[in-house]
């Protein structure tokens, strides 16, 4: 068990296995089906529990597929600032842990004067795979 996860309550260690372990994104529902036998029978239980992983930056939620994924970057410790990419085709999603991209948006205001300190971005486009395809 690593240091950080020591720090989970049961339901929370419970979902964030569960999400580790999954080959794509999880609705919420599908983890509650999933989990109803470890003990977890109630929506709020699974909402709760989601919330605070998200919080902690253990897990991400992919807003367009209302979904969530285990942070797969070690460096990632922080729920404000997220981004991914998307394969249009075969729906596959990666965390991007780009320096550069996070450089430009930690100091990027806009025309408004607005400077922003929470992002959560999507890109979408064809994977290397669906794109030899």
């Amino acid at each position: 068990m690593n240091h950080k996860e020591e720090f989970l309550s049961k339901n929370q260690q419970i979902i964030f296995d569960f999400i580790e372990k999954a080959k794509e994104p999880l609705k919420a529902y599908s983890i509650l089906f999933n989990v109803k036998k470890k003990g977890i029978k109630a929506p709020l239980q699974v909402y709760r529990a989601l919330d605070k992983l998200v919080e902690i930056g253990k897990i991400h939620k992919i807003e367009s597929r209302n979904a969530f994924i285990a942070c797969k970057s070690s460096s990632c410790e922080i729920s404000q600032a997220t981004a991914f990419s998307i394969c249009n085709k075969c729906e596959n999603v990666s965390e991007i842990n780009n320096p550069k991209l996070s450089k430009y948006l930690t100091n990027f205001e806009d025309d408004t004067g607005m400077q922003y300190n929470k992002y959560n971005l999507e890109f979408f486009g064809l994977c290397k795979k669906c794109k030899a395809k």
